[in-house]
C-alpha cells in the first residue's frame, strides 16, 4: 500500500506539472500575440495618402499613372488603403486589390532579420523555379476584396480595412515595413503602373513614412531593392525581376542612394 501511495503521489505531481506547463505555454503565447505590432503602430490613412502622392510625383520610369497603396499589419490585417487620384476610378480598379496582395506578400515572406520585396520573388516563382507555385498559395479572400460599398474604396472606411485580405503577388510593388528599432511592423503594397514603377513608388513611399530600417536582403546592397540581373531569361542571382522599360533599371538601382534606408 505504501508503494501504491508513492505511485499515486507521483502521478498527481506529473498531472500538476503538465497543467502548469500548459498554462505557462498559453500565457507565453498570449503575451507574444499581444506584443505583435498592430495597425495602431502603423501610419494611418492620411499619412499613407500624403506619402503616396509625394512618391508618385517623382520620375519612376512608368506611365505616370495614379496609384493605389495598402498597408497591412504583421498579422495580415489591412490597416489603410489610399489612392492619388480625385476619386477611386482615376486608378486602375484592379490595382486596389493587387496593392493589398503585394502588402500581404511582403509581410508574409519577410522576417525580422530578412526583408524580401515582391520584386525579389519573381524569378523563383517562375516555372522551374525553387518557389514555383507560391503565387497560387494563400488565396485572396474574395469577400473582403470585393465586398462592401465601392464609394468607400480608398477611404478611411475602405471595406478591406480591419480584415485579412490574403493573396500572393510576385512582381514589384510590395515592401516590408521596419521601425527604427528593427521591429517588422507589416508591409506596404503599391499598384497602378508598371511593376517596376510600382516598386520605385513603393520605395519612395516607405522612405517618406520613415519605416525603411531594413535589416538585410538579397540585393547587392544588402536590402530588398529590385534586382535587374535577368539575361536571356536567366537571373544570375536567382532573385531577378524583368526590366519594364528603357531606363527604369537605372532608377531602381539608384534608389538606395537617392533614398537611403533608415535615414
Amino acid at each position: 500500500m505504501f508503494t501504491d501511495h508513492i505511485g499515486e503521489n507521483d502521478m498527481r505531481l506529473r498531472i500538476v506539472f503538465a497543467v502548469l506547463l500548459i498554462l505557462s505555454m498559453s500565457t507565453a503565447a498570449a503575451v507574444t500575440a499581444q506584443d505583435l505590432p498592430t495597425c495602431a503602430d502603423l501610419p494611418d490613412h492620411a499619412a499613407l495618402t500624403a506619402a503616396l502622392i509625394e512618391a508618385r510625383q517623382a520620375d519612376n520610369g512608368g506611365f505616370d499613372l495614379d496609384m493605389w497603396a495598402t498597408i497591412v499589419s504583421r498579422d495580415g490585417e489591412v490597416c489603410a488603403v489610399a489612392f492619388t487620384g480625385e476619386n477611386w476610378g482615376d486608378q486602375w480598379p484592379g490595382s486596389r486589390v493587387i496593392s493589398a496582395q503585394k502588402a500581404n506578400t511582403a509581410n508574409a515572406f519577410s522576417l525580422p532579420g530578412l526583408a524580401l520585396s515582391t520584386a525579389n520573388l519573381f524569378t523563383a516563382t517562375q516555372p522551374g523555379g525553387s518557389l514555383y507555385g507560391l503565387q497560387h498559395s494563400n488565396p485572396v479572400d474574395t469577400a473582403v476584396a470585393y465586398g462592401g460599398d465601392a464609394a468607400l474604396f480608398g477611404s478611411q472606411q475602405d471595406p478591406m480595412v480591419g480584415h485579412r485580405i490574403g493573396g500572393v503577388n510576385v512582381f514589384g510593388g510590395g515592401l516590408p515595413l521596419y521601425a527604427s528599432d528593427g521591429t517588422l511592423l507589416g508591409a506596404l503594397g503599391v499598384s497602378g503602373d508598371s511593376s517596376c514603377a510600382d516598386h520605385n513608388i513603393a520605395w519612395r513611399t516607405r522612405d517618406a513614412l520613415g519605416l525603411d530600417y531594413v535589416p538585410a536582403g538579397v540585393s547587392a546592397t544588402g536590402d530588398d531593392n529590385i534586382i535587374y540581373d535577368i539575361e536571356a531569361g536567366v537571373s544570375a542571382g536567382g532573385f531577378g525581376h524583368p526590366v519594364c522599360a528603357e531606363g527604369v533599371d537605372a532608377i531602381g538601382d539608384a534608389l538606395p542612394e537617392i533614398h537611403p534606408l533608415g535615414e
